[in-house]
């Protein structure tokens, strides 16, 4: 399984290796986890598997180009920031770019501090957009009450649940963004702490605990949600 890093990990999609292996080393140097792809198709699987904080895409890559992918990540309704890279400075291109999903633009050749200071931006950015709102020690959704601290729940029969420390961090994650999607990589990641996924019924099966604990009628779930091939979702 793949590790915690605090920096960020990035996907450095880039066709040319000799920038591609300097682009790696100074971004390792600044602490990031950094994973790379020659191609298009290449960067497509990665982004399938992996979590990634930001993905730098060059925009002329063999096969698929980068313009290409960046809108197939979209259209999959992955948010993740997109430092778009280009040979070309034309402004008719850097418009299509931030058309299709990308978060920023930068061309060829461009001052090395200048791309780290936009990395780190992104990075910060998106983590920020991740931490929402922390709930307290205590929440209550219908007539269930949860209580983080004792990693424990009383649900609406007022039976005691006691709470593994995985399902509580689950539960705390979903609760703070209540009524918004969470993608399942972004539950794998804050919760496990994995960068490369597990099989995706290890989330399936806390999400069948929890309304089998907390609704009233599981088959007909109130509270807790599945979005196909999206994530999970808890509404009050």
């Amino acid at each position: 399984m793949g590790t915690t890093t605090e920096e960020g990990y990035i996907l450095l999609v880039e066709d040319e290796e000799n920038l591609q292996e300097a682009l790696k080393l100074n971004l390792e140097l600044e602490g990031y986890e950094v994973t790379c792809a020659g191609d298009g198709a290449e960067a497509l699987k990665r982004i399938g598997e992996e979590y990634f904080d930001l993905i730098i895409m060059d925009v002329m890559l063999p096969e698929i180009d980068g313009i290409a992918v960046t809108e197939n990540v979209r259209l999959n309704n992955n948010d993740v920031p997109i430092l778009m890279v280009s040979a070309k400075g034309s402004s008719a291109e850097k418009v299509l770019g931030l058309k299709k999903g990308a978060d920023d633009y930068i061309t060829k050749p461009f001052n090395l501090e200048e791309l780290l200071l936009r990395v780190k931006k992104l990075i910060n950015k998106n983590k920020r957009l991740q931490d929402k709102e922390t709930i307290g020690d205590h929440y209550q959704f219908g007539k269930n009450t949860i209580d983080f601290k004792a990693q424990s729940a009383t649900n609406y029969r007022g039976k005691v649940i006691e709470l593994s420390r995985k399902e509580a961090m689950l539960l705390k994650l979903l609760l703070e963004n209540k009524n918004d999607v969470v993608p399942r990589e972004k539950i794998l990641q804050a919760v496990w702490g994995y960068n490369v996924y597990p099989t995706t019924r290890t989330v399936d099966n806390f999400i069948l605990s929890f309304r089998k604990y907390f609704e009233e009628d599981s088959r007909n779930p109130r509270y807790f949600h599945s979005i196909r091939g999206v994530g999970y979702k808890f509404t009050n």
